[in-house]
């Protein structure tokens, strides 16, 4: 436990330090963001992106000075090879993001950068080797169905953070609630895993060290990069761990079916070309249109996040099932009450 603290503090003052520094560069090259736009945030005056460059470089030069220094990482499953594609990943995902931010991309051009990263890990050995079965016996996986469903699970946990980053902190927050849970699990007797439970430290660390600039009213954001990368970092998380994707699940379960519903919302009235042009209708945006402050969205997500979370920990694998259609429900209901509401605006 001593070890947990020891490095993820190291990376929380890192970040918070580092993120200074990537605030005035970003200014410096002028990536700031705008008010105005319909994908940028709820502010009013120009703030600094590439705020996930702070977190990269906290996780990055953390994980290598153990890699070089020790075997706390190294002791179970996972090798340096693993690490690596993981480092790799995440600088592709801060070139992409810097790109992104800089002269805002396309989305035929911004989704290079996620699927570069999500390879990455895939070639450099990062899959699963098996799945629990809520309705029998656990499901063993051929390479090349790990390859698939790693690439894929990384998409889509990479999409749901960047979607999710439309309040100050939201992001960052219910991702690193998503790590304290595989922290927790990584911790317990039946999962013992004393390297991934270090890696989850040093990855809510980073995470913390820069939210303490990007909690309302943020200073600096986390930028394209960013707000991939905390979802990049989660996802290798659930899959390094074991293949816990569950708890990434039930963590990210709103803002993922929020995903859905609005992916299938742009497709439906604009076709797939608009699947991923940024809007204002996302949940939070809704919360906050209700009147909602952003802190209290933040505390909302992040109190919906650890409960499901929690819950998790203690869970079999069909309990977690009806968990999620719970989640779904909830999800379900939200969209009908501001269809509902938009309806009723409109006559």
């Amino acid at each position: 436990m001593n070890t947990l603290v020891i490095w993820g503090v190291a990376a929380f003052c890192l970040s918070v330090v580092l993120t200074v520094f990537v605030k005035q560069l970003a200014i410096k090259q002028g990536v700031v963001n705008l008010p105005g736009a319909a994908r940028k945030k709820l502010h009013t005056q120009p703030v600094a992106q590439l705020g996930g460059l702070s977190i990269f470089l906290s996780f990055a030069t953390v994980v290598l000075i153990i890699l070089l220094s020790s075997s706390l990482l190294t002791g179970g499953e996972i090798t340096t090879q693993h690490y690596l594609g993981v480092i790799f990943g995440g600088l592709v995902l801060m070139i992409g993001g810097y790109l992104d931010d800089r002269y805002d991309l396309p989305p035929k051009f911004s989704i290079v950068a996620p699927i570069v990263a999500a390879l990455l890990v895939v070639i450099n050995g990062v899959g699963i080797e098996k799945l629990s079965n809520p309705f029998g016996d656990v499901i063993f996986l051929a390479a090349w169905q790990s390859h698939i469903l790693v690439f894929g699970w990384l998409m889509v946990v990479m999409y749901t953070t960047k979607f999710l980053d439309g309040l100050d902190g939201l992001a960052t927050s219910v991702s690193s609630v998503g790590a304290l849970m595989i922290m927790l699990l990584s911790l317990t007797a039946a999962y013992y895993q004393p390297d991934v439970a270090l890696l989850s430290a040093i990855v809510i660390g980073a995470c913390a060290g820069f939210l303490f600039w990007n909690f309302h009213p943020a200073s600096i954001f986390l930028g394209e990069g960013g707000s991939t990368l905390v979802g990049f970092l989660l996802g290798v998380l659930a899959v390094i761990s074991g293949g816990k994707l569950a708890i990434a699940l039930l963590v990210l379960g709103i803002p993922l079916l929020d995903m859905v519903w609005i992916v299938l919302r742009r497709v439906m009235k604009g076709g797939i070309t608009q699947a991923f042009r940024g809007d204002r209708k996302h949940l939070h945006h809704r919360l906050f249109d209700l009147g909602f402050s952003q802190k209290s969205i933040v505390f909302l997500y992040v109190f919906i996040a650890s409960a499901f979370g929690v819950t998790a920990l203690f869970l079999q694998s069909k309990e977690k099932l009806v968990a999620l259609v719970i989640l779904c429900v909830m999800m379900l209901f939200a969209a009908l009450f501001f269809i509902h509401r938009e309806r009723n605006a409109k006559t």
